[in-house]
């Protein structure tokens, strides 16, 4: 109907008088109506169709502009409005829990403001006890300040930081010595391999160079012997030094530390007591106190813990040097002795077991 009414319109012709007024035409009125008809009963430009094939092509390619409307607001980041049933989701699920989301915003940001001024606190903190200790340091340097001192104990640590600088020394040149005698070992073991060589290919010289090679090879299997006494030494000696003594020295700077730190807060009060009396500096004065006396606490504990700690380093010293003292003796004696029997009846005594010969090796497995 509309394309017959369009292509009426468009073959009509409209008459013009000489005034230029348009002549009076029975079917004026007929068209008027049908073009208000076409108008309201026409298609809805928001809800036509474009066509993706030519004209008179096939339905399937209809495209909906509405479609390519929300497809355009998408792709320019334009939130497109919930549909009836998420709003109606929505709506639910905050009937049901009208606080849920808030409750759990301000606990999260509770937690994390917590952990926030913790922080903050222990650095506050950190940086006030960091700032006396060393005001109190340069003090104790310059002469300016007053530190505590044990005498006796302070006597104890420094025989103790002697005697380790001693044992390390210790430990030092029997280490080289294990070196050095591994070395002549090694090559008493190769010249009484060439000696028995020569006394199978040398026949005039067979006796000869016979007893050479069996006294190369005892000499081999009695320095072996004496390189186990040695590392066990060096092994007993190493674990004195490098744990025990150690670990007593560890306490013994934790206890530093601590005097330190009291002395520290010892003179702050002292300056405090000396300075006005009023509502202000007398809350300074009382947490001073407080930290006056928490200082002394942990400094009194730790040096209990020094002076014990250095009773049982004394005794502990004096038993495991005593047996590797006497095996060291009683080892290297018999070597240069010759004396093979007492040799091997030195390393019972101390339990020493040796090592079998190529045990220090790698495998043919692990060398691949």
């Amino acid at each position: 109907m509309a394309d017959n009414i369009m292509s009426k319109a468009a073959t009509m012709e409209i008459p013009i008088n000489s005034n230029g007024d348009t002549g009076t035409l029975t079917e004026d009125d007929s068209l008027e109506q049908d073009l208000q008809q076409v108008m309201v009963s026409g298609p809805n430009l928001n809800e036509t169709s474009i066509v993706s094939g030519g004209y008179g092509g096939p339905a399937g390619g209809i495209i909906p502009t509405s479609s390519i409307k929300d497809i355009r607001m998408k792709s320019r980041g334009v939130n497109l409005p919930y549909s009836n049933a998420s709003a109606s989701r929505l709506a639910h699920h905050t009937n049901q829990h009208p606080g849920s989301l808030n409750h759990n915003t301000n606990s999260t940001e509770e937690v994390s403001r917590g952990v926030a001024v913790e922080k903050l606190d222990s650095v506050k903190k950190w940086g006030i006890n960091t700032y006396k200790c060393t005001k109190q340091m340069f003090s104790e340097k310059f002469g300016r300040g007053s530190r505590t001192v044990d005498l006796e104990l302070e006597a104890q640590i420094d025989v103790l930081r002697d005697t380790k600088s001693k044992y390390e020394n210790i430990l030092r040149l029997a280490t080289a010595l294990i070196t050095h005698f591994q070395s002549m070992v090694q090559t008493q073991q190769a010249l009484g391999d060439t000696f028995t060589d020569l006394s199978q290919k040398s026949p005039e010289l067979q006796d000869e160079f016979g007893y050479n090679a069996e006294t190369q090879k005892l000499l081999c299997k009695n320095g072996e012997a004496l390189l186990g006494a040695i590392n066990f030494f060096v092994s007993s000696v190493n674990t004195l030094v490098n744990k025990t003594m150690e670990d007593t020295l560890l306490t013994i700077r934790h206890y530093e530390n601590a005097r330190l730190e009291f002395d520290a807060y010892r003179s702050d009060l002292e300056e405090l007591s000396l300075g006005p009396r009023d509502a202000a500096a007398m809350v300074r004065i009382e947490m001073a106190q407080q930290e006056y006396h928490t200082h002394r606490e942990k400094y009194e504990r730790l040096r209990s813990d020094v002076s014990i700690k250095l009773k049982f380093l004394e005794e502990n010293k004096v038993k495991v040097m005593h047996k590797q003292l006497l095996l060291f003796h009683n080892a290297i004696s018999a070597y240069f002795a010759g004396n093979q029997q007492q040799l091997e009846q030195t390393l019972i005594q101390f339990n020493v077991k040796l090592k079998p010969p190529g045990s220090d090796k790698p495998s043919w497995l692990e060398e691949q």
